[in-house]
C-alpha cells in the first residue's frame, strides 16, 4: 500500500463528491425559488421544504469544500519511529479476531471509504476515538478503544 496514492485517491473522491453536491444544491435552490413553489395557502409547504433542503445542501457543500481544503494542505511525511503514527499515516490494524483493516489518518473527511490495491481504506481523523488512540503508536503496539462499553483491542501491523 502506498499512502501517496491513497492521499490522491481521497482528494479525487472529495472533488467528485463536491461536484455532485454542488449540482444537487443548485437544483434544490432552483426548486426553492421556482414560481410554481410559491405557497398558495398556509398548508402549501413545498417551497418551504425545498428551501430547507437547499440550506442543508449548501451547508454540506461547505463541509466538503473545507474537508478538501484541509486534506490538500496535509503534508505526507515519511513514517518516523521517533514520532510514531501521525496525521498522514496509512495504518494496517489487526483485531483480536484476526480481521484486518486499513486506515488513513487525515485531518478531515472521516468515514470516507476508498478502494486501493484491492483493499478498502477508511479515512479517520484524530478526533475519533481510534484516531486519537493511534497517535504516537509504533509498529506492533496494541491500541484499545471503548466502543459501547466493550473494549476492543487492535495490533498495529503495518505503517506507511
Amino acid at each position: 500500500m502506498n499512502k501517496t496514492a491513497v492521499h490522491l485517491l481521497m482528494l479525487e473522491k472529495l472533488e467528485i463528491d463536491l461536484d455532485v453536491l454542488q449540482r444537487a444544491a443548485q437544483t434544490a435552490y432552483e426548486a426553492a425559488t421556482h414560481a410554481e413553489n410559491i405557497a398558495e395557502n398556509k398548508y402549501d409547504t413545498l417551497g418551504l421544504e425545498a428551501s430547507y433542503l437547499a440550506t442543508g445542501q449548501a451547508r454540506r457543500v461547505e463541509e466538503i469544500r473545507q474537508s478538501l481544503k484541509n486534506c490538500q494542505a496535509m503534508t505526507l511525511a515519511p513514517y518516523s519511529a521517533a514520532q510514531g503514527i501521525q496525521v498522514g499515516a496509512l495504518v494496517n490494524l489487526e483485531a483480536e479476531n484476526g480481521s484486518g483493516q486499513w486506515l488513513f489518518l487525515a485531518p478531515d473527511a472521516a468515514g470516507l471509504k476508498l478502494n486501493h490495491d484491492g483493499h478498502t481504506v477508511t479515512v479517520i481523523t484524530p478526533r475519533s476515538p481510534l484516531g486519537a488512540a493511534l497517535l504516537g503508536k509504533q509498529l506492533d503496539d496494541e491500541v484499545q478503544i471503548n466502543v459501547g462499553g466493550a473494549v476492543q483491542t487492535f495490533s498495529v501491523c503495518e505503517i506507511d
